[in-house]
């Protein structure tokens, strides 16, 4: 390629041959320029905004950056929200445990058959046609406050089973269930007999225990001594009242050791066999009333015998 070169100053116009090699170098050597100055624009840039100029922040916006923080603060703050969430999920469970445990004991279950404090074993095949899914934060904190509403359903039931429970446990120890002696004989049973006086038909609303002279006489049940007295039929009489309209009568006892208005318990030495008014000999007439109704003390003293079975059975 020929470029003619003309100006005043020249006398003639020259001309200058170019060839391929020189269009070449020409073209390296601006690229090479504009690199350099595209580099030096960079490091000048980079400098001012080391120097967080106000005119520089509004002409650069910067939204990844505080997007970023965005994010790092909202789950920071999640994070502690499900942490504080678990720690009273913790608590509840705790308390669960404790009150499991004093259940299993009024309902008496052993503890080697039902403890609370290990994990039950679970598992099952994995399903592949129903793949896994991935819970994102929102489903997590659904499911970490459903979980956190049926604990505290789980507790409420719980108490309210406790409370059953241990009013079943106070009714059974009110209700006559123990013989009142400890002899084998029944010298007379409920109902209808021949009455050993005048010999002719008559209803004997109580059970006689057949015994020594002086063999002690405990409570049923436990209550409160609402007569311990003589009586003409009874003689040397004691009756107790257990609540719930139930009421036992133990008579013909030599010795009573209680009086009107004291608080027994199951089990505690009350009286002494005897003979004392309408008796042919030695021995205790027990009854147990229900609304002022007699009952058979069979039926009670058979309940009392299948639970001591049954709690034997439950401690080996």
């Amino acid at each position: 390629m020929q470029i003619i070169l003309m100006h005043s100053r020249f006398t003639q116009a020259k001309s200058v041959t170019l060839s391929s090699r020189h269009v070449i170098l020409a073209l390296f050597a601006f690229l090479l320029v504009t690199t350099f100055c595209a580099a030096m624009m960079a490091a000048l840039t980079l400098k001012l905004a080391s120097a967080d100029l106000p005119v520089l922040r509004d002409l650069v916006p910067a939204p990844a950056t505080s997007e970023i923080g965005n994010k790092d603060k909202y789950m920071k703050e999640n994070l502690a929200a499900m942490a504080a969430k678990v720690g009273e999920m913790q608590a509840q469970l705790i308390r669960l445990d404790a009150l499991g445990e004093r259940v299993q004991g009024l309902a008496g279950v052993k503890p080697e058959e039902f403890n609370f404090k290990e994990l039950p074993g679970r598992g099952g095949p994995e399903v592949s046609s129903q793949p896994a899914k991935e819970l994102n934060m929102a489903e997590f904190q659904a499911a970490l406050a459903a979980m956190s509403v049926d604990i505290e359903h789980r507790s409420d039931y719980m108490n309210v089973v406790e409370t059953k429970l241990m009013g079943f446990k106070v009714q059974s120890k009110l209700l006559p269930t123990i013989q009142p002696v400890n002899v084998a004989y029944n010298a007379s049973g409920f109902g209808w007999r021949l009455d050993p006086f005048s010999g002719r038909s008559a209803f004997h609303e109580g059970i006689d225990f057949s015994g020594p002279s002086g063999t002690p006489i405990v409570a049923a049940a436990g209550g409160v001594v609402v007569a311990a007295e003589y009586h003409p039929q009874f003689g040397n009489m004691v009756e107790i009242d257990h609540g719930g309209e139930i009421m036992t009568r133990y008579a013909h006892s030599s010795k009573v050791y209680v009086k009107l208005g004291d608080i027994v318990k199951r089990g505690q030495h009350i009286a002494d066999i005897g003979s004392t008014g309408r008796s042919t000999g030695a021995h205790l007439h027990f009854e147990v009333h229900v609304k002022g109704v007699p009952q058979n003390p069979h039926k009670f003293l058979s309940a009392g015998a299948d639970q001591a079975k049954l709690a034997a059975l439950n401690q080996k």
